[in-house]
């Protein structure tokens, strides 16, 4: 079996057991939870792994407290966090301590003192930020190859070499944009064309429409990853849903492009992985 196969078999098992607690907590005891804390553009998920780093619940929302990578509604942001962690401790019947976050890539100047603010103010103690394809990467365990986290607001994209990160860039240009051509097309309000977007039901009607979209993102991967000897890349974010966004960025790239079961949780799961008890 192929070190490619045994990555995705780690990932979807993971995103599956995620799905699976979201729904079902265990509320089994555990010395230690860790918490991730992924602010999103259109969604702010919550990933909470047990002492052997394994899901035992979470939860996620749709919010515009995010845009374009950056936190624009800071209460809001705060609200949303304290109130998804405070259900689900309900749920184990514990208190959630420790908690990480991530931003996008090159931003860190920019707004990771929002983030932290917010995780903070939410209640956690904040044990790491990292930027969000290294995170995913924590689940995905590419070693060599980009990984590319296509949000509602940014595309991210990190080179890595050997395991390593190597190059990390972030451009404006992800979900939304996809939504306003939905509800150009359609002439639909733009909330009523997220929902639209995001029923796979649609996709197979909407992958025309979207496709200029997703191929000025390929566009963008292909400036950032000009000069690397990048051979496979990896989508992550809640944006790679769409059916088929694969195909054109590996049409457009000519790079072996993939993706795993359910991109929009690989990021949150991989900001739990980085989390530890110790303080930054």
């Amino acid at each position: 079996m192929s070190e490619k196969k045994l990555t995705f078999k780690f990932c979807d098992k993971l995103v599956d057991d995620f799905e699976h607690v979201v729904k079902h907590p265990i509320v089994d005891k555990s010395s230690v939870y860790y918490t991730g804390v992924d602010l999103g553009t259109a969604c702010v998920v919550l990933a909470v792994l047990d002492e052997n780093y394994r899901p035992v619940a979470g939860d996620y929302r749709y919010a515009d407290v995010v845009r374009d990578g950056m936190v624009v509604d800071y209460i809001g942001a705060i609200n949303i966090v304290r109130e998804m962690k405070r259900g689900i401790e309900e749920k184990l019947g514990t208190e959630l301590i420790y908690g990480a976050a991530a931003i996008p890539p090159g931003t860190d100047e920019l707004d990771s003192g929002a983030v932290r603010n917010v995780v903070q103010a939410a209640g956690f103690e904040l044990t790491n930020v990292l930027d969000e394809p290294t995170a995913a990467n924590k689940v995905l365990k590419i070693k060599n190859g980009a990984v590319v986290d296509i949000g509602g607001g940014t595309t991210g994209i990190s080179i890595l070499k050997d395991g390593k990160v190597v190059y990390i860039a972030d451009e404006p240009t992800g979900g939304t944009q996809l939504s306003l051509v939905v509800s150009g097309a359609y002439n639909m309000p733009f909330e009523k064309a997220e929902l639209y977007k995001r029923n796979s039901e649609n996709h197979k009607e909407l992958l025309p429409v979207l496709k200029p979209v997703v191929e000025k993102i390929s566009s963008i991967i292909n400036h950032h990853i000009k000069g690397y000897d990048v051979q496979e890349i990896s989508l992550v974010g809640g944006t790679c849903c769409l059916t088929g966004i694969e195909k054109i960025i590996e049409k457009q790239t000519g790079i072996f492009t993939h993706k795993p079961h359910n991109p929009m949780f690989v990021t949150p799961l991989g900001i739990a992985l980085s989390c530890r008890q110790e303080g930054m």
